[in-house]
C-alpha cells in the first residue's frame, strides 16, 4: 500500500526557513514523480515543485523560484523541500504527491496518483 506523510511544518517568522519531509513507502518504481503542492486559506491548490526519479529533473512555481530547493534521498524513499526567505503569502498546508505516468503537466493536481495528508506551513510575525 502506498503511504507519503509528510512532516516539517509549523510557525515561522518571515524571512525565516523551514524544511518539509515527504517519507514515501510502498512501491518500487524506477520512474515516478514526486510533488509538492499547497493550498492557501480559500484559494485553489498549487504545484509548488517536483522532482523526477528518473533523471533528477526539478520544476519550481514561479513564486517560489530561488527561494524553495526540492531534493531527494532515494536510501531513504524521501523528498525534501527547503524553503527559504519564507513570505506570509507562503502559509498553505503543503502536500506531495506521487505522479506515476507523467502524462499530465508536473502541477497538474489531476495527474496524481496518491496525496499525503499534508502540513501546515504559517508563516507571521
Amino acid at each position: 500500500q502506498v503511504e507519503l506523510v509528510e512532516s516539517g511544518g509549523g510557525l515561522v517568522q518571515p524571512g525565516g526557513s523551514l524544511r518539509l519531509s515527504c517519507a514515501a513507502s510502498g512501491f518500487t518504481l524506477d520512474y515516478y514523480a514526486i510533488v509538492w503542492f499547497r493550498q492557501a486559506p480559500g484559494k485553489d491548490i498549487e504545484g509548488v515543485s517536483c522532482i523526477v526519479s528518473s533523471d533528477g529533473s526539478t520544476y519550481y512555481a514561479d513564486s517560489v523560484k530561488g527561494r524553495f530547493t526540492i531534493s531527494s534521498d532515494n536510501a531513504k524513499n524521501a523528498v525534501y523541500l527547503q524553503m527559504n526567505s519564507l513570505k506570509p503569502e507562503d502559509t498553505a498546508v503543503y502536500y506531495c504527491a506521487l505522479d506515476l505516468t507523467q502524462a499530465a503537466g508536473w502541477d497538474d493536481e489531476g495527474g496524481m496518483d496518491y496525496w499525503g495528508k499534508g502540513t501546515l506551513v504559517t508563516v507571521s510575525s
